[in-house]
């Protein structure tokens, strides 16, 4: 009968999907806990292994339970693929450049001792050969991009040090396929060949996507732009990301490669934050997919019946990593909580490991037991990540010596929130001191924290942009939220989430210059303090007073160009009335 609707196992499976994370999101957002351990639990529950196995008994069954797993996958490798042009997004061309040394320092050394050490040890222990114990233990040396990125973020210096290293690995995850094919016992050559063609011809085509790239994207976005349609503005992201990602797949090369470079070449354009808004729900949905089907491959009858060995596994796994990850870092510098947390939040496998374990198995390289019992050892490890990166967080607090300053407590009694515990932020405790206001000041960086509290500024450790920090400290009631750090990007995410919870709250924000100050108005900040525009008027002041102008026209000549510049973000901010530029000193303090 004609619109008589037909349940597809495809639509049953969406419908599954969708419901899980209707339920999941809010249901854990209640309790504080990072959904990616929902949907890892959904995937457990409604996978072959889990209801999935009863419904030849129960079919009924079938209509809440994923009946296909394999058709998911497409979704799932989405969701990377969309993962990585986000973080291409939030990077540029000048700060990847800044990070080389990191990346193919600290990233080669980490991949390298980690893996080549798993794979001594398998050798040695005599539990794989060799050919078999090198494809495991670089496998195992992978840490999962898809999870940690997302928990540490790209700005703090946990997340530098975390991308560094998974930039790398995801730039090795094709050489080492690669090298897995020339290992297989049947292979004659044609891994090494395929490897270098790969090469030259992945070189050219990323060539062509950065040159095509900087002419063809400004020109696209704008006309996209033009339109006023956010449709016409996603469907050209799309565009972007997967033609980016197909081109580099077409020649060999990872599709995340093209995604990442897709990401990069819109970070240098002015439309970068809408793209990135508007893709957020869509990497959001596909990440969820893809920690279902990594869900989906538990089997729980499996892990009761080799409980012990899988234990050992994965805590022998998750240790060694941890503690080879955590000294590398303290031998390149880094601080010693910075090395803790980040070798904890690094020490689970990765969906990488599963990607070269089903390579390894198709060039008969590793037996399918093997695989299997790996493969549960890593979506165990993948499961407890979120955990590891709460774990590495209070080691990290303890190994610093903050402990006692890192407890973001409650407080009933209205205080202005001033996020950054730099000088900026100080000189406005300062002034808030001054006047009687109560304030608490909030930085992710535990040594301006304890420096701070030892000088007698009510300060606190916890990130403003993560999780409930500021729920904690009562925004809801607090007159006032400042932020003042140097991070343009930062700033202007907290602002629009500030906004949108919290529709009546004063935000006064730092800004960088009158463009930065049009963006954040944009955002939803109450007052944007452009400290370029301010310290040149004040400098202006001060040189014209100097030199003999009178001090009554010098004030108002400054109130006119401050005026001037008052329409200009009115006119750029798309704002209804023009803003207020209060003269500031936001930029000495910087």
């Amino acid at each position: 009968m004609a619109g008589e609707l037909t349940i597809t196992p495809f639509l049953s499976d969406a419908l599954v999907i969708l419901g899980a994370a209707g339920i999941v999101i809010p249901v854990f957002a209640r309790f504080r806990v990072t959904p990616i351990i929902g949907f890892i639990l959904i995937g457990v529950l409604v996978g072959p292994f889990g209801l999935g196995s009863l419904v030849p008994r129960i079919p009924w069954l079938e209509h809440i339970t994923i009946t296909n797993p394999e058709a998911l996958t497409p979704f799932a490798d989405f969701g990377i693929v969309l993962l990585l042009f986000a973080i291409g997004l939030e990077l540029s061309f000048n700060r990847l450049w800044q990070m080389r040394k990191l990346v193919f320092g600290l990233g080669a050394l980490e991949l390298l001792i980690i893996g080549s050490s798993l794979a001594a040890f398998l050798g040695f222990a005599g539990l794989l050969d060799w050919t078999a114990a090198l494809a495991l233990g670089f496998a195992l040396a992978f840490s999962s991009t898809a999870i940690v990125l997302p928990i540490s973020g790209t700005r703090t210096p946990v997340g530098r040090a975390a991308l560094s290293m998974l930039l790398f690995e995801d730039i090795m995850i094709v050489p080492i396929i690669f090298i897995l094919g020339a290992l297989a016992p049947n292979a004659q050559g044609e891994g090494w060949e395929g490897l270098i063609e790969t090469l030259w011809q992945g070189g050219l085509v990323i060539a062509v996507l950065l040159v095509v790239g900087r002419v063809a994207l400004p020109r696209l976005f704008a006309q996209a732009a033009r339109t006023k349609s956010p449709e016409l503005f996603l469907a050209a992201s799309l565009l972007v990301v997967i033609g980016s990602s197909l081109a580099t797949a077409l020649v060999g090369l990872s599709p995340i490669v093209g995604a990442l470079i897709a990401g990069l070449l819109i970070a240098e354009t002015e439309y970068h934050t809408e793209v990135e808004l508007i893709m957020e729900p869509f990497k959001g949905l596909a990440l969820g997919v893809f920690l279902i089907t990594i869900g989906m491959s538990i089997n729980l009858f499996d892990i009761g019946t080799q409980i012990g060995t899988i234990a050992m596994a994965v805590v022998g796994v998750l240790v060694f990593k941890a503690l080879v990850t955590g000294i590398l870092l303290r031998l390149m510098g880094a601080r010693r909580g910075t090395a803790a947390e980040t070798g904890v939040l690094m020490a689970s496998p990765s969906e990488t490991t599963l990607i070269v374990l089903a390579a390894a198995t198709s060039a008969l390289v590793v037996d399918l037991e093997t695989a299997q019992f790996w493969q549960t050892v890593t979506a165990i490890g993948l499961t407890v990540t979120p955990l590891l990166a709460k774990l590495g967080r209070v080691l990290a607090r303890q190994v610093d010596g903050v402990a006692e300053h890192t407890a973001i407590s409650d407080s009933d009694a209205p205080r202005t929130i001033i996020v950054g515990g730099g000088r900026v932020g100080r000189l406005i405790a300062d002034m808030m001191h001054t006047h009687a206001k109560p304030y608490v000041m909030i930085d992710t960086n535990p040594d301006l924290i304890a420096n701070a509290k030892r000088d007698g500024y009510n300060a606190t450790f916890g990130d403003a942009a993560r999780g409930d920090a500021l729920v904690k400290l009562s925004v809801e009631t607090a007159p006032a939220v400042v932020l003042t750090m140097d991070e343009p990007v930062l700033a202007q995410r907290l602002v629009s989430k500030l906004r949108d919870a919290y529709p009546d709250l004063l935000i006064v924000a730092r800004a960088r210059d009158t463009d930065h100050a049009a963006a954040m108005y944009r955002a939803g900040a109450s007052h944007a303090v452009p400290e370029t525009l301010e310290s040149s008027l004040q400098l202006s002041e001060a040189v014209l007073v100097d030199i003999g102008v009178a001090m009554g026209p010098v004030i108002a000549s400054i109130h006119a160009k401050r005026d001037e510049y008052r329409e200009q973000l009115e006119r750029e901010g798309g704002l209804s009335e023009k803003p207020m530029l209060r003269t500031s000193n936001l930029a000495t303090g910087a």
